[in-house]
């Protein structure tokens, strides 16, 4: 167990976090849990691969940082011993004279630095031994925590097939106890977050990230400390550990399909698809290589930035310059004493497995994101999961939301725009009903007052006109005078009846009224010529409603009588009749000339009219509008005056309800 716990490797910064999902694409455990849109680490399922670290471009994920200890070790009495992981070559690329870089440790204040890669020559010779062995079982490399712990908290079953071989970094702790004392402190620097919860042998793990910050922090500058080079003992082609297959070439095996029995696989996906075929029996006789990263060059805790073939190039030239270099003899001495040394390891099972949920809850998932069907499942990963399943089940477990899925967000999206653009409809439709209501109200009140003042002095002249055209003589020459003025004294009356009707607030006195013989009476009350078709249809199952028989005749032929007026040269009037349990629709169309677009926004207003002069009063659709409104209906109206855009015709639609 792992001097952390193996707890709280990785954070989340939420101020940082842009809901992309690339760190639970990339997690290979799903350790990432979704809370209102923040991808939160959950600590007791991750095993520090540092994967959400590397991949997230907004820097929200950080990992454990232990600077602040490690000064501390300094600071203190004791001997400690600064352990460089085998991959600094591929970190510090622009320290040409690695001396600078060994000087540069020691003016932090470390007594010792020495390689990790001479723990990896001494462990090469381990696995050796196990691959050697013909009696011994396959077994899987236990070189990288982060695979340690994937086995151990998900394939627990696996455990005995680790093979029982410390680290590197775990041998050289071994080997610097017993070659400075068993007092000194250790710190590993790496490129690796897992390691920081790896072994309770090791007092601190740092990254190569945190000491290039320990660096500046001090202000050391390359340019300005005295080279020195690394404490014994030193390492041989154990520096090559870091590289893909670094452990195979160290001890000399090849993964060669014809020679050997060894599978090697690194990255996310490669290393869980080994371990799934490894404990399923598929490739049972084989030794498994697994790196969590493709290899400790592209760990976590290196720069961002760095190329990984260029990395190993620097590995190997700096491994060809060690080996030419190398003092054989010394180097082989070192290697007997300390292979001497226990280099065993134990693993303990710590079982983090969510229990699946039922078919049951999962399908109740699937359908609430819209994933009815097999053709439904698009397994598009864009939510991070790579099926649709994978994210339901993680929906269950609580790690997930139904957001998370793209295309069920995008259909969600679109129908929320929908309904906006059909709210916005309404909204308008209402408001334009409110401003015409308005407009009528306020002209209601003028037409009264109107009405009043001329009924009275109107009344006088159309008495007396009569009183005189009934004394008149037949031959009085005064006679047609008097016919004209009791016709156009006649006409006013009318006006001023319509002007009190219109601002008159009339009761509606229902009936119960069959509207299929209701709209016949009404084509049949209106005069109509030769050249006009009428056309009558009904899809109503109940015809019976409660209208105000006599307000609304009014409605329908005055819709009809403007219709026949609008179709001079003939044409076809339709009136339709159509309903559901709770309204009616009257739909009167014409095939006339139409009402112009400019005119559409006026053709409510009292007074207004497109008729010729002595034909119209402009007070007939406002009066029906009225009515409509006294029967809580809807009027609306559909036209088109121009022959470039289709038909020409104006189509009027009445909806009231069936009982008020």
């Amino acid at each position: 167990m792992g001097r952390t716990n193996r707890n709280q490797l990785v954070f989340t910064e939420p101020d940082k976090c842009r809901v992309c999902y690339t760190c639970v694409r990339e997690c290979p455990v799903k350790a990432i849990k979704i809370i209102n849109g923040q991808a939160q680490v959950i600590s007791e399922r991750c095993i520090g691969c540092g994967n959400c670290v590397k991949v997230c471009s907004q820097g929200a994920k950080v990992f454990l940082d232990l600077k602040t200890e490690v000064y501390s070790l300094l600071k203190s009495n004791e001997k400690v011993v600064a352990c460089i992981a085998p991959s600094f070559p591929a970190e510090f690329t622009e320290i040409k004279d690695y001396s600078i870089l060994v000087g540069m440790i020691r003016k932090l204040g470390f007594d010792y630095v020495v390689e990790v890669s001479f723990g990896a020559d001494i462990i090469a010779g381990e696995y050796r031994k196990e691959l050697e062995n013909e009696n011994a079982k396959p077994c899987i490399s236990s070189d990288c925590p982060a695979i340690v712990y994937f086995i151990e908290h998900y394939h627990p079953n696996l455990i005995p097939s680790l093979a029982k071989i410390a680290s590197p970094m775990v041998a050289i702790s071994r080997i610097v106890k017993k070659k400075y004392g068993e007092n000194v402190k250790v710190v590993f620097i790496g490129p690796c977050i897992a390691k920081k919860a790896e072994s309770e042998e090791i007092n601190e793990v740092i990254t190569f990230k945190e000491l290039r910050e320990m660096f500046v922090l001090s202000g050391i500058d390359s340019a300005k400390v005295m080279p020195c080079d690394f404490d014994p003992p030193k390492s041989g082609k154990g520096a090559i550990f870091p590289v893909s297959r670094g452990l195979l070439q160290t001890v000399d095996k090849s993964d060669d399909i014809c020679e050997g029995n060894i599978v090697v696989a690194e990255g996310r996906i490669n290393f869980r698809d080994a371990i799934k075929e490894f404990e399923k029996g598929l490739i049972k006789s084989q030794n498994l290589e697994l790196l969590c990263c493709e290899g400790c060059i592209m760990g976590p805790g290196m720069s961002s930035g760095g190329k990984r073939y260029s990395r190993r190039t620097r590995i190997s030239d700096y491994v060809k310059e060690k080996i030419k270099n190398l003092d054989q003899s010394q180097w082989e001495k070192d290697m007997q004493e300390y292979s001497k040394l226990d280099m065993s390891q134990t693993f303990e099972s710590s079982d983090r497995r969510i229990k699946l949920p039922s078919r049951e809850e999962i399908d109740k998932v699937l359908v609430s994101i819209g994933k009815i069907t097999p053709k439904d499942h698009l397994n598009c990963g864009a939510c991070g999961y790579d099926t649709c399943e994978e994210h339901a089940i993680a929906i269950v477990e609580g790690l997930a939301e139904n957001e998370m899925c793209l295309p069920y967000t995008i259909e969600k999206l679109h129908k929320s725009i929908n309904d906006l653009n059909f709210s916005n409809e309404k909204l308008a439709s209402t408001r334009q009903a409110l401003k015409q209501s308005e407009k009528l109200a306020n002209m209601g009140q003028l037409s009264a007052g109107i009405a009043h003042e001329l009924n009275n002095p109107l009344g006088v002249i159309t008495m007396y006109s009569n009183i005189l055209l009934e004394e008149a003589n037949e031959n009085d020459s005064m006679k047609k005078d008097l016919e004209l003025i009791v016709e156009q004294s006649s006409r006013c009356k009318n006006i001023v009846g319509g002007l009190l009707n219109f601002a008159r607030k009339n009761q509606v006195n229902l009936t119960e009224t069959n509207m299929i013989s209701f709209t016949k009476n009404s084509i049949k009350s209106i005069i109509k010529p030769e050249t006009i078709n009428v056309v009558f249809n009904s899809k109503l199952n109940d015809p019976i409603a409660m209208i105000d028989t006599d307000q609304m005749m009014q409605v329908l032929t005055n819709l009809e009588k403007n219709a026949i007026e609008a179709m001079n040269e003939g044409g076809t009037l339709k009136i339709e009749l159509n309903g559901n349990n709770n309204e009616i629709e009257f739909k009167i169309s014409d095939s006339g000339v139409g009402i112009s677009k400019e005119n559409m926004d006026k053709i409510f207003t009292p007074f207004f009219t497109t008729k010729e002069l002595g034909k119209g009063t402009g007070l007939g659709l406002p009066l029906i509008y009225g009515i409509v409104k006294m029967h809580k209906g809807q009027i609306s109206v559909n036209s088109n005056a121009n022959p470039d855009n289709g038909p020409t015709g104006t189509s009027f639609k009445i909806v009231i309800p069936r009982n008020m």
